[in-house]
């Protein structure tokens, strides 16, 4: 039993080495785009298990007790909470983290550059528009690419 509490390295590292872990993964989340986690398909859900499953290592190493990983997930939590609290404090720290959103439509209009810059086939944006009771884009004064990955619509006056 006094193994399962042992540690491999000291618990400071571990703390350290689950925050590194987050802010990499935040990091790269924010290379792969708004779309790669808006809708949680079966391929997101493969992708985040398997990071998962990867990033153990860099969280651990080879620590085979039971607490060196819940400092490591205590490391994650409590990065976490920091940016949480540091993007409600400093408007330039949530863009950072989130982002910012991308038009997609403006005046009835659909921007395909735009569509292709973010990764959004067209499928999705017309997805979007039936799921908002339109037709098409002639009905939308401007369609945007959340930060999020989800696509807001807002219905032209009529």
């Amino acid at each position: 039993m006094s193994d399962v509490m042992t540690l491999s390295a000291p618990w400071w590292s571990f703390l350290l080495r689950g925050a590194l872990t987050y802010l990499g993964l935040l990091v790269l989340m924010r290379l792969a785009g708004k779309r790669s986690f808006g809708e949680m398909s079966a391929f997101n859900v493969v992708v985040i298990a398997l990071a998962g499953g990867t990033l153990r290592t860099a969280i651990i190493g080879d620590d085979q007790g039971m607490l060196g990983p819940f400092l490591g997930v205590a490391g994650i939590l409590l990065t976490d909470k920091g940016i949480a609290w540091a993007s409600t404090r400093a408007t330039w720290v949530n863009r950072l983290v989130e982002g910012f959103p991308a038009l997609l439509v403006r005046d009835g209009t659909r921007d395909c550059a735009a569509l292709r810059r973010q990764g959004v086939p067209e499928a999705a944006l017309d997805r979007a528009l039936h799921a908002a009771g339109l037709e098409d884009e002639r009905e939308v004064a401007i369609g945007r690419l959340e930060p999020n990955g989800k696509i807001t619509l807002v219905r032209r006056s009529r």
